[in-house]
């Protein structure tokens, strides 16, 4: 037999139908709770006492709440007794009163009816999210405010700071999530990528990027950059152009840092690791000579794969055999990754890719742990 705790769970269930049939307009239904008419108990008294439970709970005692109906039913020991056979909802007051709801369902019908005055198309983003109405009751005034202003000005190029809205500046920060999906709703033509979780970047703000270091290494750098080491905010970095013909990766910044002169080259450090992925729309990278140089291990050489799903070309350094095994005695162990084929490798990479996977200790050559003398050898090969 049902219990007054299932009957509540089972009533907070359909709370949410309930929102929607309020959206949708429809009258209010009788809601039936669905029992089990069955009773396998031994024990009169514990008999007695569910039945007891459930009725002190019914609208027949407190005044609101579910009905209850009962049919005498023949049970298996207890032989016949009054057993519940329908439990129901007969109105919207004794549904909400039992839910203890009615003032926020009083609250959600005021803010449903400002939400489509102002967003007619929103009716049917409501019907989906009602509780993405009943909590934010109180914001709702502001909310409307920063669609309305995306709805006119769907690419702002500004802070959020900056935004002309009649709102505390951290309004849209605190509140995101709500107002990310409702412009995904109004203004999908103008969403940069539905992958990017970043609010700022998926509706077209500024940011506080991330910056790419450059350093030039020509001993006899291009008179119209004064600089040997720069940071610049990744959309800078995207939109330049630089005369140099070889580009060069390392992963590690110290390594980086001390990387010889080299003949029209510059250097490129993203943060290391793999915010590799920062170069992927720098579409002036294709048409230079590319080398990266990460760690021997396998994330290494995800990264250095992963650079190639942007730039095919990309050409690894120092991440070889006769580097792994001239600087072995220096291997440490590193966690094994459930790493995936790495289709774009070339065969002795993946060799070497295996090989390390195979190995239980010492299957790390970090970068840091080559010699200056091997580095600066090597690096200037081919240049």
């Amino acid at each position: 037999m049902i219990t007054a705790q299932e009957i509540r769970n089972k009533a907070d269930k359909k709370y949410i139908p309930f929102l929607q049939s309020l959206v949708e307009q429809k009258p209010f239904e009788k809601l039936v709770i669905r029992g089990d008419k069955s009773y396998t108990k031994l024990s009169l008294p514990e008999f007695e006492k569910e039945i007891q439970q459930i009725v002190s709970q019914s609208k027949e005692k407190k005044g609101f709440g579910y009905t209850l109906e009962f049919q005498l039913v023949k049970t298996k020991f207890l032989a016949s007794q009054n057993l519940p056979v329908s439990i129901y909802f007969d109105t919207e007051k004794d549904f909400l009163k039992f839910l203890n709801k009615e003032k926020e369902v009083e609250l959600f019908k005021l803010d449903v009816e400002k939400i489509i005055n102002a967003f007619p198309e929103l009716k049917e983003w409501i019907i989906r999210n009602p509780l993405g109405v009943v909590t934010k009751e109180s914001d709702w005034d502001d909310i409307i405010k920063v669609c309305q202003y995306f709805m006119e000005t769907p690419r702002p190029h500004l802070y959020l700071r900056q935004l002309p809205i009649e709102i505390h500046t951290k309004f849209i920060e605190e509140n995101n999530i709500v107002i990310q999906s409702l412009l995904d709703f109004l203004i999908p033509d103008h969403i940069r990528s539905i992958k990017q979780k970043r609010f700022a970047e998926r509706f077209f703000l500024k940011y506080d990027e991330p910056l790419i270091r450059l350093r030039f290494l020509d001993e006899n750098p291009n008179p119209h950059f004064k600089f040997k080491d720069i940071s610049i905010p990744l959309s800078d970095f995207e939109k330049m152009e630089l005369p140099a013909e070889n580009i060069l990766i390392a992963e590690n910044k110290m390594n980086f840092l001390t990387l010889p002169s080299i003949d029209s080259t510059v250097a490129i450090w993203s943060g290391g690791g793999f915010n590799i992925s920062y170069l992927k729309n720098a579409v002036w990278l294709s048409n230079k000579r590319i080398r990266y140089w990460g760690d021997i291990d396998e994330h290494g050489f995800q990264i250095l794969h992963q650079l190639r799903t942007y730039y095919p070309n990309t050409q690894s350094v120092m991440m070889d055999w006769a580097t792994f095994k001239t600087f072995q005695n220096y291997a440490v162990s590193g966690p094994h990754n459930q790493s995936q084929n790495l289709s774009l490798l070339t065969k002795e990479e993946n060799d070497l890719f295996q090989y390390l996977k195979t190995l239980e200790c010492n299957n790390r050559l970090e970068q840091e742990k080559i010699s200056q003398i091997y580095a600066d050898e090597c690096l200037k090969v081919g240049i």
